[in-house]
């Protein structure tokens, strides 16, 4: 086995985002294309000698872009790679896997709730030793060795076979193919309390059905592993479990849209509790007969339950949330006497939170809930708290307690942030950008704050404050600008506005709109439905934007909540 050094040229564009680099696969497929990006990696962060962990979500061209790595990784003088068996593991796994065995890093080949197949997404990532994603420092040098890269070493050698479990060797290179799920399902087991689950799972197994969907991502066999294996219910409890490289012809993004599958099931079967996950595995959506638990609220009511969860027996340490997110879980934290941050939309910033003992529980609105137990947001993690909390709930009551009355309780307790997110995916970057300097133009004028707008229904809206949120870590001192651009009124509404770095072509354009209630509205007030309290607001939102005009887009491609009719812009 030689290596060799293979002549190449700059690829513009290898730019990493919030995760990683995100382009459709027939991109990574271009010659030197991949290998450029992966040298880059390796020529930014010193690993000779190192350890990393190599897994992903199973997407199409993941198998080729396993064994690219292993002839660039050996070729640069890694000592050893653990590698998930047939390159799977999904992101919070891989996180756990780099902080269990202390490796110096990681790759993972995922582009999350982005779509897969020939003609879709696929991504490389680069994760620390802590087991989160790359600061900007480390994506920055990546991206800056793109952009001067003339060649890239590689070890001539053949495949390596990624379905046998065990050690061999790759050349110079120690090669560990692990079992993708033991682990995990350690690390939950150590967290939670299994037995609890187990012993209210059954003794409810009449009126407290249970339904997981992996959306053919990498979930599917962590979901059998725990709920069927581990919790001893039936098989037909977890559905789209096996991971597909084209993800089913789906969209592995679980919200009420591309989760429908789940949504249809759990209505049309009385379903006491689903959930769903995504592509690799780091995000989530909680959803019983009649009772869709936002994001936000999701993080709040776990953070407020979390003393009957083990792993937090000793109390939690602080709260977080990314700036997007409703302000529930600020109050929870209040309550708690507990110190709570708002972060921009990013994992990296709880992590540095996290490694300092400062965070416990956090989450983000697009779906993303986790603990400072890896350094990843964690789909499933956030799936079995809930179990968790229900069991503990259900431990001395002869009526069954449910998801709508653990929601209701926690609105009669702090009130209730009406949150909804519009997205309007894979639009004109030109006209998005045009509507990011409108609403520039408004922040900056002196008289914007002040100023009324009327809903449809005649509902008035008064401007108490606009900025664009820049974010200064505590932590490290580094400075994060233009994170979001945010509108408050009076009354404590809030609209926010973001462009989504995380898709391969176009922009993506994020609107969220929230609206507090407090506790005293009454419980008729605090338990409308989502789309009729948000209206008049998401109607006063869309008129200061300009938002349809700009985009040339009428609907969003995604609604992300309770109530609304769920829409495509391509039905």
């Amino acid at each position: 086995m030689s290596i060799q050094e293979i002549a190449t040229k700059p690829f513009e564009g290898q730019k990493p985002g919030t995760s990683g680099l995100r382009k459709r696969v027939k991109i990574f497929q271009q010659e030197h294309y991949t290998e450029n990006f992966v040298q880059a990696i390796f020529d930014a962060v010193p690993l000779k000698g190192a350890t990393l962990v190599i897994g992903g979500d199973g997407r199409y061209y993941s198998p080729e872009a396993v064994q690219i790595i292993l002839k660039i990784a050996a070729a640069n003088g890694v000592s050893k790679l653990i590698i998930g068996q047939n390159g799977i593991l999904s992101t919070p796994a891989a996180s756990n896997v780099i902080r269990k065995y202390k490796a110096n890093g990681g790759i993972l080949l995922t582009a999350s709730h982005n779509p897969g197949g020939p003609d879709n997404d696929f991504g490389i990532k680069y994760n620390i030793e802590n087991g989160g994603p790359a600061p900007e420092g480390i994506t920055e040098k990546i991206f800056q060795n793109t952009k001067t890269i003339s060649s890239y070493k590689v070890l001539d050698a053949p495949k390596v076979d990624l379905s046998r479990i065990g050690e061999t060797t790759y050349g110079p290179l120690k090669v560990d193919i692990i079992n993708s799920v033991k682990d995990y399902v350690e690390m939950l087991k150590g967290i939670f309390d299994f037995p609890l689950i187990r012993s209210f799972l059954k003794s409810r197994s009449s009126d407290f059905k249970v339904l997981f969907d992996g959306m053919h991502g990498v979930t599917g066999p962590y979901g059998r592993a725990i709920l069927i294996e581990e919790l001893g219910l039936p098989s037909s409890y977890v559905q789209n479990d096996t991971p597909l490289p084209d993800f089913g012809g789906g969209h592995p993004d679980p919200n009420l849209t591309y989760a429908h599958d789940l949504v249809e099931a759990v209505e049309k079967n009385d379903i006491a509790f689903g959930a769903a996950s995504d592509g690799d595995g780091d995000r989530n959506m909680i959803y019983g007969k009649g009772a869709f638990v936002t994001p936000s609220d999701s993080v709040a009511i776990i953070a407020d339950w979390a003393d009957v969860i083990p792993y937090f027996k000793g109390g939690i340490k602080g709260l977080a949330r990314s700036m997007p997110t409703s302000k529930a879980i600020d109050l929870v934290a209040k309550a708690k006497g507990v110190e709570y941050f708002e972060v921009p939309t990013g994992w990296k910033f709880f992590g540095n939170l996290m490694d300092a003992g400062r965070l416990s529980i956090c989450g983000e609105e697009s779906f993303g809930t986790g603990s400072d137990h890896i350094r990843e947001k964690d789909g499933v993690w956030a799936v079995v708290a809930w179990l968790n909390i229900l069991a503990a709930a259900n431990k001395d009551s002869n009526k069954l307690i449910g998801i709508r009355e653990i929601q209701k309780e926690h609105y009669l307790k702090y009130g209730r942030s009406f949150f909804s997110r519009y997205d309007y995916e894979e639009v004109p970057s030109e006209g998005a950008q045009q509507m990011v300097k409108h609403i520039d133009s408004l922040i900056a004028a002196s008289d914007f704050a002040g100023k009324s707008y009327t809903s449809n229904s005649g509902i008035e809206f008064k401007i108490a404050a606009a900025y664009d949120f820049n974010y200064t870590d505590p932590i490290d001192g580094s400075v994060s600008k233009k994170q979001g651009q945010v509108i408050t009124f009076s009354d404590g509404s809030r609209v926010v506005w973001r462009l989504s770095g995380t898709g391969s072509q176009g922009a993506t354009v994020r609107m969220y709109v929230e609206r507090y209630v407090t506790k005293d509205a009454g419980e008729a007030e605090l338990a409308r439905p989502t789309a009729e309290g948000l209206q008049a607001l998401i109607e006063v939102a869309l008129q200061i934007s300009n938002l349809k005009q700009f985009l040339g887009r009428e609907k969003p491609t995604v609604i992300t909540v309770y109530g609304a009719r769920r829409v495509r812009t391509d039905d």
